[in-house]
């Protein structure tokens, strides 16, 4: 199938399937014209990198895990959920620098809502 039918069936835009194959998430055959063709397989594997994407992996590390998907063993298998885990960590700080930033502000909300009342209590007394 061309470009654009496997964008329709695998729900994604033509422009991500090209930025998929440059960065050698995604493959195609080339026609002599030079088209890109893709097999039924390739709805699947877009699934997948989407699903990756969602879960804020980058591309470059969705590249690492690709060949437990192409070539899977336990080497791979394992290579994979090391990966996975250092990604979790990294959102998990992340997290906890949201959190801390959030709070921060809730802070400093309380404190301009505080002095709002203190000018309100100063010009109506």
């Amino acid at each position: 199938m061309r470009i654009g039918e496997l964008a329709i069936r695998a729900g994604v835009s033509v422009r991500s399937l090209r930025y998929y194959e440059q960065q050698g998430l995604l493959s195609s055959s080339r026609s002599t014209s030079g088209q890109r063709h893709y097999t039924d397989t390739e709805i699947e594997r877009v699934a997948f990198i989407q699903r990756l994407y969602a879960a804020g992996l980058s591309s470059r590390t969705i590249a690492e895990l690709l060949p437990c998907v192409d070539a899977p063993n336990e080497d791979h298998s394992d290579a994979a959920l090391e990966r996975m885990a250092q990604e979790r960590e990294r959102l998990s700080e992340r997290i906890a620098d949201l959190v801390r930033t959030r709070d921060a502000l809730d802070g400093l909300m309380a404190a301009a809502r505080a002095y709002r009342e203190e000018q309100r209590t100063a010009v109506a007394g």
